[in-house]
């Protein structure tokens, strides 16, 4: 019996080592797709700003966040194992592998802001932002729901992170990103944009396969266990449709709305029906996938528009992405969520009425709340001391030779001899 349950434990391990390992990888995916929808000027920066961000979301996560997130206080906040010092697994497997499982998503969340306040941020205020969100304000979250605080013994839900990450990292960006304000040359002065291209679609392209790739990970490893393999397969399969139908959705939103199928907005689209999809997909049948990513995949495009409407700069769509459709997400378990697969309550489609939905609507509300006024605050001490945005003058030169020394792309300029 206890060969078993020790080889039990030994697969279960295993498993989630390999998830954790596939949401480590996303880290490559965010980078990608964040250099190739901004400039040139700016690659080395943003991703110099993703490889910097899992380092600072280890540490910090490391020596404060698992202590709050996961270990014992009240509904607020975890109060012990520091350093993992006295600390605890928060599910049947050891205590390291499940600690690399939860970093990596810690990462993700942390990485989320550097795309809404590329090009413009300072890079010694973006490393202490990225301490501070993975040391503390992801874990208060996390600790809320998937630490036993007094989000998850209200009856709300997040299998894999809709809110606890996705809604967190974006509603984070809408407020750094509307504090810098926009890139120069943004915004005329009758309220219109100008369209600030990417320098290189193709390596969005390859962050985006990427991202869908480790989202298989990202999901179905939040089962933490193997078991019959049917969880597994339920939420990977969810994960998968919900992604195709937003690229596809998307696509014909603009397509419909611009007169051109633009590919940027149908990868948008497709990681916003991955992001929607992570709260419901272990309590929700494939069908209800589609409709999810294809919710998310309209919300995505709009979202831009209303963004641009409001003059707030995101220069790769983290808002809408991972904010938008991070709520989106997280309401609708209160309405495709079923009971017989694993929800506390019915969703409204199956005659629960409105109370898992009225849950789910007061936990992402309150985060949404704490994460503005928290972020707010961080952001106004950053910028009162180190200052949150580069000069006029580096901006234009970009900030790779500014803040960096150094170009992404070498060999373009041009030297001459007396």
């Amino acid at each position: 019996m206890e060969t078993t349950y020790a080889t039990t434990v030994g697969v279960d391990t295993l498993w989630v080592l390999i998830s954790a390992f596939l949401v480590f990888f996303m880290q490559a995916g965010f980078g990608m797709v964040e250099a190739g929808f901004i400039r040139a000027k700016n690659t080395c920066n943003i991703l110099t700003k993703n490889f910097l961000d899992f380092c600072m979301a280890s540490l910090g996560f490391f020596i404060l966040g698992y202590a709050f997130m996961f270990g014992p206080g009240n509904g607020f906040i975890g109060l012990k194992g520091f350093c993992l010092s006295g600390a605890e697994s928060g599910s049947h497997i050891p205590l390291y592998a499940f600690w690399l499982f939860q970093a990596a998503f810690c990462g993700a969340a942390a990485t989320i802001v550097a795309g809404g306040m590329a090009e413009r941020m300072k890079f010694q205020a973006y490393l202490i932002y990225s301490f501070i969100i993975s040391a503390l304000i992801y874990p208060i979250v996390g600790h809320w729901i998937w630490g036993g605080g007094w989000l998850a013994n209200l009856g709300f839900s997040d299998f894999a992170g809709s809110t606890v990450v996705h809604a967190l990292g974006g509603v984070a960006a809408l407020v750094g990103t509307s504090m810098l304000g926009p890139r120069l040359g943004k915004y005329n002065k009758d309220g219109s944009a100008n369209a600030i291209s990417g320098h290189s679609i193709p390596l969005a392209s390859l962050g985006v396969f990427i991202l869908w790739f480790g989202w298989f990970g990202f999901n179905p490893g939040s089962t933490l266990s193997v078991g019959d393999g049917s969880l597994i397969g339920r939420v990977a399969i969810n994960t998968n449709l919900a992604a195709a139908m937003g690229g596809i959705i998307a696509m014909a939103s603009v397509w419909r709305l611009f007169g051109k199928p633009d590919l940027s907005m149908a990868m948008n689209g497709a990681l916003a029906g991955l992001v929607a999809v992570t709260a419901p997909c272990a309590f929700i049948e494939p069908w209800a996938a589609l409709v999810i990513g294809g919710i998310a995949g309209v919300l995505v495009v709009f979202g831009v528009i209303v963004l641009d409407k409001l003059k707030i700069d995101d220069p790769v769509g983290a808002v809408p992405v991972h904010g938008l459709n991070g709520i989106w997400g997280t309401l609708s378990i209160g309405i495709f969520g079923q009971k017989a697969l694993g929800l506390a309550n019915n969703g409204f489609l199956y005659g629960g009425g409105l109370k898992q939905l009225g849950i789910q609507f007061i936990g992402v509300t309150s985060v949404v709340l704490f994460v503005v006024g928290a972020m707010w605050v961080i952001f106004k001490i950053i910028d009162s001391t180190v200052g949150l945005r580069v000069s006029r003058e580096e901006e234009l030169k970009g900030l790779d030779i500014g803040e960096h020394g150094m170009e992404s792309y070498a060999g373009f300029q041009i030297f001459t001899t007396e």
